[in-house]
């Protein structure tokens, strides 16, 4: 019998596998697919071409601790700094937001004026002060005395009262950035970037998804040398040299429980693993049907079911062949391909995208980020060749117009190029091969329901101690020993690892309990 099982193997997943691991358990995870890392995994699409299946740049890792504490680095993980971080051309000019804030003003300036380049500089400052301590607050679970320690008196040091500071982070993200700059084109860029968590900038409550992305000046965001899925690969590397035993290729079918306890899970091929303890890092949805939604109190079941919003998917991605990078008249000497490439011409563009998606229709004309990164990684791509990524958001699962995805992939997937190709006139004709992932493929392959990256919707009320519920908020469930990690709980979605380490010290915490519950005082 095992110590504990972990369904998925997810980054988050394995961080939790590792600290289990660390801890002297004996850990057992189960993967239905060949490779390790879920949406956080880079594969072979074309011959030589290794092509992440989803996120590719890594921002919020890099600021836990993670990757040092388990020592990733020791099981081969490389990053590549991604300095600047942000190319958003528009015309024959571009903003560059390098690592350095001088640096990223001077480029604003020569675009937007010295009075942005300014109010930039404090802006920056200002709220990547007060997301270290937001930051903070993500990296244990989400109770009363955690948030409260360190989210109090975030942003004080303005000199602003708790009245405005809660204005502030309570209104949207394109009110923000009306009161503190003049230039669309600075405005277009850094709503772009906030909007990548999924919710629109013009909606309630945004403000600090452009506010957050202050913290790349403190910290770059990474490439795994080899692509997303090294530092999965890393990961599992540790968790077996920690004793852990890893099993892929065979699904957990059905997580076992017995008097409201579970026991261990079933896995696809009939095996029977018995622990005291599991923790799935699966959607929390799937979780409960694997579970089995008659082993859950009927009123914590029906209110889940109904509750927790996973919403119309976020986008789509294109993996593309191609003999040549994107070549922006704005270029900074090669520099832009080692940023995330924001290409949307104004938050006017933005919202028009957000309203077809609002529609239940795909975009007419999507606002696109591309991702060139073999153009410093020569491990992801054939010599001469390049691995272009290009993602494109707000794009539904469910289309209203009666059209189905697997007949529009093409299509869909056309226009995002040429999302690049207005931007980086030519690049159209550098693709040679292409590879679409819809929102409904994210869903076949990796298991996102309904095609959203982040499990469930990123709205405050399901961030926080409210994600996915705030039953569930502290990572575990009304089913004694099965507890959650991953993209459903808290912090939420993206390249994290955060849920992974709180998980496993929700788990270790509680068997502490328990065993001086059974040894006494």
């Amino acid at each position: 019998m095992r110590d504990v099982v972990v369904v998925g193997a997810g980054h988050n997943a394995l961080v939790a596998a590792c600290y289990l691991a660390r801890a002297g358990l004996d850990v057992e995870v189960v993967e239905r697919r060949d490779v390790v890392g879920g949406a956080v995994s880079t594969v072979e699409r074309f011959p030589g071409f290794h092509m992440d299946v989803g996120s590719s740049a890594h921002i919020m890792v890099r600021h836990t601790g993670i990757v040092e504490d388990l020592d990733l680095a020791a099981a081969g993980l490389v990053y590549q700094d991604l300095d600047p971080w942000g190319f958003a051309p528009f015309g024959d000019e571009a903003i560059v937001f390098w690592v350095d804030l001088d640096a990223a003003c001077a480029s604003i300036e020569a675009v937007c004026g010295g009075k942005d380049a300014a109010a930039y500089h404090r802006f920056a400052s200002d709220w990547a002060d007060r997301n270290e301590r937001v930051f903070e607050a993500f990296q244990a679970p989400p109770t009363g005395a955690n948030l409260g320690r360190h989210l109090w008196n975030v942003g004080r040091a303005t000199g602003l009262g708790g009245l405005e500071l809660s204005r502030q982070f309570l209104t949207s993200a394109d009110a923000l950035l009306d009161e503190h700059f003049d230039d669309e084109r600075l405005k277009t860029a850094l709503a772009w970037m906030g909007a990548q968590s999924g919710p629109p900038t013009h909606e309630v409550a945004t403000a600090d998804l452009v506010g957050w992305n202050t913290l790349m000046h403190r910290r770059p965001p990474g490439h795994p040398v080899g692509g997303s899925g090294m530092l999965s690969v890393a990961l599992a590397r540790r968790f077996t040299a920690l004793g852990g035993t890893l099993r892929l290729g065979d699904a957990c079918a059905r997580i076992v429980s017995r008097n409201g306890r579970a026991s261990g899970v079933v896995t696809a091929s009939g095996e029977h693993i018995r622990a005291a303890t599991v923790v799935a890092g699966c959607h929390v949805l799937t979780t409960f049907e694997l579970l089995g939604w008659d082993a859950l109190p009927p009123a914590f079941a029906q209110r889940a079911r109904r509750a927790i919003r996973v919403g119309n998917g976020i986008g789509m991605v294109v993996r593309l062949a191609t003999s040549d990078l994107p070549h922006y008249p704005g270029a900074v000497g090669g520099a832009e391909w080692r940023a995330i490439q924001l290409i949307a011409p104004s938050r006017t563009f933005l919202r028009k995208a957000h309203g077809d998606f609002n529609a239940g229709l795909p975009p007419e004309r999507p606002a696109v980020l591309a991702m060139t990164f073999s153009a410093f990684d020569d491990t992801i791509a054939p010599p001469g060749k390049h691995n272009v990524t290009v993602w494109g958001q707000w794009h539904p699962y469910e289309l209203s117009n009666g059209e189905h995805w697997d007949a529009i992939a093409q299509r869909e997937g056309d226009k995002l190029v040429a999302a690049v190709d207005a931007a980086a006139p030519g690049f159209a004709d550098a693709v040679e091969q292409v590879h679409v992932q819809t929102p409904l493929e994210l869903e076949r392959e990796l298991g996102l329901r309904r095609g959203n990256v982040m499990h469930v919707e990123m709205a405050l009320d399901q961030m926080f101690a409210w994600r996915p519920l705030p039953e569930l908020a502290g990572y575990r469930t009304p089913v004694r020993g099965l507890y959650l990690t991953g993209a459903s709980t808290h912090p939420g979605g993206g390249v994290f690892g955060a849920s992974g380490r709180s998980a496993a010290a929700v788990v270790l915490a509680d068997r502490r309990r328990a065993q001086r519950w059974w040894t006494g005082p």
